[in-house]
């Protein structure tokens, strides 16, 4: 039976690290990377109370984060940054997350990612993840949730139109393209 909670419980941090990195690795890989360094970044980072878990006998299977503007899931300091990659690696890798991602939606709930271990896909947990967040954002006055997908990810896609989100825009990225292994993301939004 899956439970859901608000908040990472302290001893998943790792787990939410884990699975985090599982699900964006792949196009984070470059600039956060390597694997080890990584791990230990998000570990650093993770806001725990910016998070609903989805947890399965005690462990952490799931989790959809967020961010708002007292902070994000996953978002570091450039101190943060330094302490893991050094003042070299802070250098260059910042500027790219940061034109990467950087906004707060201030009039909707915005997802700051969302992932669901491999061995438990397929059996409703990202929709509870997504329907949990929809009742946090109802309770905390927000009229709507807003994600964004990257144009590789046409399973996500499709999970979120299914779920009723409806396309606001397609961007971009430019040549981050060739860092991030993605030309574009859609913002996809949802009335709660």
């Amino acid at each position: 039976m899956i439970h859901l909670q608000h908040g990472i419980p302290p001893d998943q941090v790792g787990a939410a690290a884990q699975l985090y990195w599982q699900a964006f690795g792949g196009k984070l890989g470059r600039v956060m990377g390597p694997d080890a360094r990584a791990l230990r970044y998000l570990v650093r980072i993770i806001q725990t109370d910016h998070a609903i878990a989805a947890l399965h006998n005690g462990q952490l299977v799931g989790m959809i984060g967020f961010k708002t503007p007292q902070g994000s899931f996953a978002d570091g300091t450039p101190a943060d940054m330094r302490a893991v990659y050094g003042a070299a690696g802070v250098a260059w890798r910042m500027p790219l997350l940061w034109a990467l991602s950087h906004e707060v939606d201030n009039t909707r709930f915005l997802i700051d990612g969302i992932a669901v271990d491999r061995a438990h896909r397929s059996h409703g947990i990202g929709t509870a993840l997504i329907d949990a967040a929809c009742d946090l954002a109802r309770a905390r006055g927000y009229p709507a949730l807003r994600l964004d997908v990257v144009d590789t990810n046409w399973r996500a896609k499709a999970l979120y139109a299914r779920l009723g989100f409806r396309t606001e825009k397609t961007a971009s990225i430019g040549p981050l393209r060739h860092v991030f292994g993605f030309a574009a993301a859609t913002t996809m939004v949802r009335d709660v």
